[in-house]
């Protein structure tokens, strides 16, 4: 989104794949050129399940899934795209940042869409 003098003012969100049961949401604020070259990185990050760009006012500008989309079920990638504006984690991480108090942020993602664990036989 185009700020008042042109100029990008995002903040981006990837969904970093950790371990089958433990994702973790990485935030970062950029402006300009800067907000670009971060959404690039998350986009283009090996681990990266689904990343989105949202606008200061908390406004879904983009999502897609990235590289770590393949550490997943097909079906975690749909609703982590369809959740990621609503998610409680993603929203804890983006108020500080729409507020100017940080300009990165990660936790881990509180979420009851991880997959089941697989049982063991014995």
């Amino acid at each position: 989104m185009l700020g008042l003098f042109g100029g990008k003012d995002w903040n981006v969100v990837g969904i970093i794949f950790e371990r089958p049961d433990l994702y973790r949401v990485n935030a970062n604020r950029g402006k300009g050129g800067q907000a670009t070259t971060i959404r690039d990185a998350v986009k283009g990050h090996d681990r990266t399940i689904v990343w989105a760009v949202f606008d200061q006012k908390g406004g879904l500008l983009e999502c897609q899934p990235g590289p770590g989309a393949k550490h997943v079920p097909a079906s975690v990638v749909t609703q982590l795209t369809r959740e990621i504006g609503t998610n409680a984690t993603v929203r804890e991480v983006l108020l500080p940042l729409e507020k100017g108090k940080e300009t990165k942020l990660s936790k881990p993602l509180v979420w009851q869409g991880y997959p089941p664990k697989p049982e063991h036989r014995s």
